[in-house]
């Protein structure tokens, strides 16, 4: 059948406004800064793909159960402190188009924040009184801050391999991609290797929309992403289809990208010239048809699930994620 996101939101639209409550109620904090500062990043206009993912594989599997709506409240916690993190890192002034809560209360007050959120999050957690679920949940934000780790590791350098890089797309955004369809499994006593089947959806899910996202990082425009366009070079970070422009491209492509990653800026080569070489090499296409397979791999597992209207939104998310504009 036919739809679109708004459909798919439609199917989970009750249990993602209890979502919506369950991380209102659990950001009030007696320190006012926390309360500012989570409410800030919680109304900053997420899709709340995350939480939507999960919902919809709790519904998949049978019902949504009241532990499946705090575990969709978790994971968007662990999402928005990693925002808040990466804004810090990055030294980012803006987030889906407005300040981000770094440039506006500074990043001493904002990453205590970040970790207060990261602290609240385990203690929901906690109180679900399952292991399963808090050894997830634990390994899928220890793998976060490796990619991170890594992404700083590799900084500035042109030299890195297609591997490095897919490897640090798993850990910062697949493995959490990962959590949001494995934790209902659990959450539904399904047996381990059901859930890890589910987690692999999740995975290769989590990698197309990040390569897709490194796409629009250099094909969109400012007004769409809510933040500048070529960011990620500009922070010295390397990407799929930079890196496979300067593979096929000659030496003085290469030259060129070092010498943004060195710069910091597009002082000597502006960003219409990065995209250009991006393009003239193939690189663009190259990364889409890599968030193709990841995405064909979802769909082709997903078929081992009974089929209902739940399993149909999911397999169409791929289709929206190669689609998505912002």
């Amino acid at each position: 059948m036919e739809m679109n996101p708004q459909d798919i939101y439609q199917l989970i639209a009750p249990e993602l406004a209890l979502v919506e409550e369950e991380l209102l109620r659990y950001t009030q904090s007696e320190i006012t800064p926390i309360s500012e500062i989570g409410e800030y990043l919680l109304n900053a206009g997420g899709k709340r793909l995350r939480p939507a993912l999960l919902l919809l594989t709790a519904k998949m599997l049978g019902a949504v159960s009241p532990m499946a709506i705090r575990l969709a409240a978790v994971v968007e916690f662990i999402h928005n402190a990693t925002l808040v993190h990466d804004d810090i890192i990055d030294a980012a002034d803006t987030r889906r188009g407005r300040p981000s809560a770094n440039s506006h209360w500074g990043n001493s007050m904002t990453v205590l924040a970040g970790d207060w959120l990261y602290m609240r999050s385990f203690a929901l957690a906690l109180g679900e009184k399952n292991l399963e679920v808090l050894n997830t949940l634990i390994d899928i934000t220890q793998k976060m801050v490796e990619g991170e780790l890594l992404q700083l590791t590799y900084l500035g350098r042109s030299e890195v391999t297609e591997q490095q890089l897919l490897d640090i797309v798993e850990r910062k955004t697949a493995y959490l991609f990962s959590g949001c369809t494995k934790l209902p499994a659990i959450a539904a006593g399904m047996n381990h290797g059901s859930a890890e089947r589910l987690a692999e959806i999740g995975k290769s899910l989590g990698m197309a929309f990040q390569l897709v996202d490194d796409l629009l990082d250099l094909t969109s425009t400012k007004d769409v992403l809510g933040k500048p366009v070529a960011n990620d070079l500009k922070e010295g970070k390397m990407t799929l289809p930079v890196l496979f422009a300067i593979r096929n491209g000659n030496q003085e492509d290469t030259l060129k990208v070092q010498s943004v990653l060195d710069e910091r800026d597009f002082r000597f080569v502006d960003r219409a010239e990065i995209l250009k070489l991006v393009e003239r090499s193939d690189g663009l296409h190259r990364t889409r048809e890599l968030a193709a397979e990841y995405a064909s791999r979802a769909i082709h597992m997903l078929e081992e699930f009974p089929p209902s209207i739940f399993r149909d939104a999911i397999v169409r998310i791929p289709e929206f994620i190669l689609n998505r504009n912002a």
